[in-house]
């Protein structure tokens, strides 16, 4: 596990050695501000674990126990979380894009207060009412759940492109 936030932790490709940590038991671990991107954490028990302002990028949490984990303001990010146990866990101002997996992982009781979720995800989550029962999407007022507009239309620096300009 590595501690910071480059881009090339954040995607997965830091070193040259696979972070297998498959069947690890953290129960109650403290891997705050970590970066846990491209670990194998299929099996791997994070019972009451806080991960807040973690990076987990392009991970395998299948059938993880991260049962009352804290990933508050963590980025959670192109991740697969299939069977996953999520009861209680909390996301409290994280960053929530590109999951695979929400649909048969079990969500009762999380808090995505706060959280940034892509679009996509956002509809997955509503749509899960049964699996998700309990779940806190929009903590006590919809607007708590910020739900990000994905678009496939680059955005950036292209020459071609030009700034907005302001109304006088």
């Amino acid at each position: 596990m590595q501690t910071g936030n480059t881009i090339g932790q954040s995607n997965g490709v830091s070193g040259d050695k696979v972070l297998d940590l498959r069947f690890c038991d953290f129960t109650g671990a403290d891997l705050s501000g970590k970066t846990l991107s491209g670990a194998l954490l299929n099996d791997a028990i994070l019972k009451g674990a806080n991960l807040t302002e973690a990076v987990i990028s392009k991970a395998f949490l299948v059938k993880a126990n991260l049962q009352n984990a804290n990933l508050s303001s963590s980025v959670l990010d192109r991740s697969t979380l299939d069977g996953a146990d999520l009861r209680g866990a909390t996301f409290v101002n994280a960053v929530i894009t590109g999951i695979t997996g929400f649909e048969t992982a079990n969500l009762e009781g999380a808090d995505f207060t706060d959280a940034l979720i892509g679009a996509w995800l956002s509809r997955t989550l509503h749509s899960l009412s049964p699996v998700c029962a309990g779940c806190q999407l929009t903590g006590s007022r919809p607007e708590h759940v910020i739900i990000l507009q994905e678009t496939r239309t680059p955005r950036g620096c292209a020459r071609t492109q030009r700034w907005p300009t302001r109304k006088r």
